[in-house]
């Protein structure tokens, strides 16, 4: 008899402790969940605190490249055809009215010109808006920049130009790259031929930059910290979940292919 009621001591002890414990436990979940919560809130917070960050600098370097692009273009391009029309208009003999008529005609078309490419820059001073036209036409824009150089035989496949969906996060981090990787080509690879295409495949958003040029060692250039702007390509591709792949071997050329999920 002694040992049944040590033995029903003993259970009700346990029950007891049991039913003590459980509250302490869950007080204790609870409070571990709620850190956990407001840990996750924090991170995510803060992960979203960098990537605005990273979208303001894109769109401060995007910026910085319209201006030198502008600054290269009236260097280059308006100030020596208004340069040759002072020249003409200057040689103008009036006695002469058949040569004359001739030189007159020729700064007409001059300026005409002129007024076509400051057109040109104009839509580059606009460069958020060209990225809320939709990427194609972004991409479009670079392309058209980089024929005007004359250095390189251009094969393109822009088939975002009408594209009806837009995200204009991804679509300035998008164009930013492209505007590295074509400066990396201008710098480094002594290229000839230069083959962009640009597709939407099944929500994905392929863009494909190849070129002949001097090619490089790709496990030994990311390496470095400050390789031709590797570094931020990759870090930005991370940022929209993209998905980079890039091939080169010396004298053999590059390429590179982004994937990107989109919109």
């Amino acid at each position: 008899m002694q040992n049944e009621t040590t033995r029903i001591a003993f259970l009700v002890a346990i029950a007891t402790l049991i039913f003590l414990l459980v509250p302490v436990f869950l007080i204790l979940y609870i409070r571990s969940y709620n850190r956990h919560k407001k840990n996750h809130f924090l991170e995510k917070q803060n992960m979203q605190q960098k990537f605005e960050s990273e979208i303001l600098q894109t769109r401060i370097e995007v910026q910085d490249q319209t201006m030198q692009s502008i600054a290269a273009e009236l260097h280059d391009n308006v100030g020596q055809l208004l340069s040759l029309t002072t020249l003409t208009l200057n040689s103008v003999n009036l006695n002469d009215g058949e040569k004359a008529k001739k030189k007159i005609d020729n700064s007409l078309a001059l300026v005409n010109k002129s007024i076509k490419e400051l057109r040109e820059l104009a839509k580059l001073l606009h460069g958020e808006q060209l990225v809320e036209n939709g990427i194609g036409h972004a991409i479009d824009q670079e392309i058209n920049w980089l024929s005007k150089a004359g250095k390189y035989e251009l094969e393109v496949n822009n088939q975002l130009i009408d594209l009806q969906i837009t995200s204009p996060d991804k679509d300035l981090i998008i164009l930013r790259l492209l505007q590295e990787i074509i400066n990396n080509i201008i710098k480094h690879a002594h290229a000839k031929h230069i083959q962009i295409n640009a597709y939407l495949d099944k929500n994905v958003l392929h863009l494909k930059v190849a070129e002949d040029g001097i090619g490089f060692d790709p496990v030994e250039m990311k390496g470095k910290k400050t390789g031709m702007g590797l570094n931020s390509i990759y870090k930005r591709m991370e940022m929209i979940n993209g998905k980079l792949v890039l091939n080169s071997a010396p004298e053999e050329g590059t390429s590179l292919t982004i994937e990107i999920p989109y919109p």
